[in-house]
């Protein structure tokens, strides 16, 4: 079976449409919502939909702190992480857990960059002219995935995707401790350390800009650098 964990954190205008499309792939799954103390109707929104199981924070406390109750709550052989947005389209996550399900992979990513359309469309969105510097972002991306390469021999092309899939028994014996955003380098860098092959599919993305409710900033690009150093060395 498939877990599918979802962090939701004031999610109110999209998380009805991701739990609807979700719910129509043709997988054996359980749907596992963490709604991270929001202060909008993401929770009241999720609690009427039937067939997921809802599990609520007393207060906001970071997507990767919502990805660890997530993780505790799922009962799935194979676990896959998917944004409450709509920057991921739920039609591709069989293929991102295809190569789980047939046994040629434990740890799967969802790569915005190895697929040449959506590469050009990747470049088409950050000539756009965006209030908060996307264009930033977006080389932050590209910036953390050759720092993970170099030190780890990871091997990637999409260190920061958030499509990420995983046997439940390599990720549950993984100890986490990220509360925010830090959760993408934090377990790239405990899965390469263990030597856990990360193989990556091409999947599609719609980016939102900052304007449109993205949440990552400039302070999480730091930490995700800080991060990929610091599990260098501990563990």
């Amino acid at each position: 079976m498939l877990s599918i964990i979802i962090p939701a954190y004031n999610e109110e205008r999209y998380i009805r449409e991701i739990i609807s499309r979700i719910q129509k792939i043709k997988l054996k799954k359980e749907v596992v919502v963490v709604d991270d103390g929001s202060t909008d109707s993401t929770a009241s929104i999720a609690s009427k939909i039937r067939g997921i199981k809802l599990i609520r924070h007393v207060k906001n406390s970071g997507k990767g702190a919502a990805i660890r109750t997530g993780l505790k709550n799922s009962s799935g052989d194979i676990i896959l992480i998917q944004d409450a947005d709509l920057e991921y389209n739920p039609d591709e996550i069989e293929k991102v857990i295809r190569p789980i399900a047939e046994g040629r992979a434990s740890v799967v990513y969802g790569s915005r960059y190895l697929d040449p359309a959506q590469k050009a469309r990747n470049r088409g969105f950050i000539k756009k002219i965006h209030k908060n510097a996307y264009q930033l972002f977006y080389m932050g991306g590209r910036g953390l995935t050759l720092l993970a390469n170099l030190l780890y021999s990871a091997n990637i092309t999409d260190e920061a995707t958030c499509y990420k899939a995983f046997k439940a028994n390599v990720i549950k014996n993984i100890p986490l401790r990220c509360k925010r955003f830090e959760f993408c380098p934090e377990i790239t860098a405990k899965v390469a350390k263990r030597g856990i092959k990360i193989a990556e599919v091409p999947i599609t993305y719609s980016p939102r800009s900052f304007e449109e409710g993205k949440k990552i900033k400039m302070r999480d690009g730091l930490e995700a650098v800080w991060t990929l150093l610091k599990y260098r060395f501990v563990d």
